[in-house]
């Protein structure tokens, strides 16, 4: 989609909503306690010598039950972008960018035994996409309620109409499917793995960039496990997790993530982390110069979001209870790409190194 392509794949995760295809593991029954959040999103990157894009989004998201089996929950999201499109290699620049993003979801949850079903729908809408979809998830519970198997699929219509005039009333139709299991292990361990299948079709290009033709349908294949296990002398979790993805457009990533959620005096909660992700170039990105490789009516991007690359991310979140069935928490993070980091072959050359940095303000009731 325009809106992603025009950003970085960890900037479209910071702007996140709530998820169509959930990555959390829920309740195994309705919840009797709502949830009101707040939230408040600065994000800026960077390039050498010159700075890029900022993004200032304020969000909120709610739970609300309605019964004892019924539970309704949403979220909204404006966010407004300034600055311009990745260095294009060493001497290129993308499109200017001065927009703004507005987008919800909504979902609703019925509890029925041993089971559950949730039926959600969401629009994403900026000046040049809208993006409109739904969303069908079961969940089936164990009897001891040590286990949750998850069963969904999401489908998203996507329509593109840049403001260069390049492709006008582009669109993009897919589907996205996920099977998981959550598992509580002892008292101490929870594990939850997930398998998740993409096929879409329609306009994957980016008609800011030229020269730039992908292929008209794209599928995608990930693994994502995750394990919590708590240590009761120093009152803290470990949470580690990993991610494996193969996509048909040639490219394989790799995701590692750690972290530390420890409890403080004062009713403070600290929680440092680190991640790092690798990827390989897609089949069709071409190294530099442009427009090296080009064969008419071939598919081509010299989009270095598609090379070769690692990156780490590092940050912290802060959480604290300040009133009664109020949170507050406090993250920042830092994020680091860099072709030389790319530990599992040989990163892509003539890329400039690309950093960002994020922080974000959530105020939580509980009611």
């Amino acid at each position: 989609m325009v809106a992603t392509s025009r950003r970085t794949p960890l900037l479209a995760a910071a702007l996140a909503l709530p998820g169509v295809l959930p990555t959390h593991a829920h309740a195994q029954s309705a919840p009797d306690k709502g949830i009101f959040e707040l939230q408040y999103l600065s994000y800026r990157d960077w390039q050498p010598g010159r700075d890029r894009m900022t993004v200032n989004a304020p969000a909120f998201y709610a739970l609300v039950p309605i019964s004892d089996t019924w539970v309704v929950e949403g979220g909204m999201v404006y966010d407004q972008m300034s600055g311009a499109s990745p260095l294009y290699f060493n001497t290129l620049s993308g499109a200017s960018i001065g927009e703004y993003r507005t987008a919800g979801d909504l979902k609703v949850t019925k509890y029925v035994g041993d089971w559950a079903y949730s039926v959600g729908g969401f629009v994403s809408s900026e000046q040049d996409f809208l993006s409109r979809g739904g969303s069908l998830n079961l969940q089936f519970f164990s009897e001891d309620r040590n286990r949750t198997w998850l069963v969904g699929a999401a489908f998203t219509n996507d329509r593109i109409n840049a403001t260069n005039g390049v492709e006008p009333n582009s669109r993009r139709n897919s589907w996205e499917f996920v099977v998981g299991v959550t598992q509580a292990l002892t008292p101490n361990d929870i594990v939850q793995s997930n398998l998740t299948f993409y096929t879409g079709h329609g306009y994957y290009s980016d008609p800011y960039k030229p020269l730039d033709t992908r292929p008209s349908t794209r599928e995608t294949y990930a693994w994502l496990t995750r394990w919590n296990h708590y240590f009761a002398a120093p009152d803290a979790t470990m949470q580690l997790g990993y991610r494996l993805l193969f996509d048909s457009f040639g490219d394989t990533s790799n995701t590692f993530e750690f972290s530390w959620a420890q409890a403080l005096p004062w009713g403070l909660v600290l929680t440092p982390g680190i991640r790092y992700f690798a990827q390989n170039s897609a089949d069709f990105y071409m190294n530099p110069p442009f427009p090296k490789g080009y064969r008419d009516g071939q598919n081509y991007s010299a989009d270095t979001r598609l090379a070769s690359f690692g990156a780490i991310t590092a940050g912290a979140i802060v959480s604290k209870t300040v009133w009664d069935g109020w949170n507050v928490s406090l993250r920042a993070n830092y994020y680091r790409q860099d072709p030389s980091w790319f530990i599992f072959g040989t990163g892509s050359p003539g890329i400039q190194t690309f950093s960002a940095r994020w922080f974000q303000v959530n105020l939580t009731k509980n009611f």
